[in-house]
């Protein structure tokens, strides 16, 4: 990880600790809050990967991918953006599910790296399991608005810390003689 992308990790998990506060004491205006930045953050990712894609990743093997990537990550963040009207409960049901599906995806690349031999799969592997968790408490919960986001606010400083935590972790540098 690079200097750079330590520091972008760092103010990420301070954003994201701060709008979970936020939300734990509005939740009337703390979840409008989430879906803007999510939306924003999608939104901005897929023009990043579009951008990539008419620059370098055409001419690449496998660039097309970026373009699928790019296409799929606006679309999804031009849909967060247009949920604001719609009633919360279905809007904190999305939220569940986008976050359930990041745990999932965090525990499959954790079972990738140990296949390759890694030793540092611990941490990964106890946020994807505590992202199902959260996930599936929202989702018990569903009818308590309040419970819901105050869940999803706690997962969200939990992630926010674990994203702090690992930008100060030393990284292994592989040389290929």
């Amino acid at each position: 990880m690079t200097n750079i992308q330590k520091i972008n990790n760092v103010v990420l998990g301070i954003i994201s600790i701060v709008v979970a506060i936020y939300m734990i004491i509005d939740p009337q205006d703390g979840y409008l809050l989430m879906l803007f930045i999510l939306s924003f953050s999608l939104a901005f990712r897929g023009l990043k990967e579009l951008f990539y894609f008419f620059t370098m990743g055409r001419h690449m093997v496998g660039g097309r991918f970026s373009l699928y990537k790019g296409v799929f990550l606006l679309d999804i963040g031009f849909f967060t953006g247009s949920l604001i009207d719609i009633p919360k409960t279905y809007v904190m049901i999305y939220l569940v599910i986008i976050n359930a599906f990041a745990g999932l995806v965090e525990i499959l690349r954790v079972m990738e790296t140990r296949r390759y031999g890694s030793k540092s799969w611990k941490l990964k592997f106890s946020h994807g399991i505590i992202n199902i968790l959260l996930a599936v408490f929202c989702i018990v919960f569903i009818k308590h608005q309040r419970t819901v986001i105050l869940v999803y606010a706690l997962g969200l400083i939990y992630s926010a810390l674990i994203r702090i935590f690992s930008a100060f972790r030393k990284t292994a540098f592989i040389f290929i003689q």
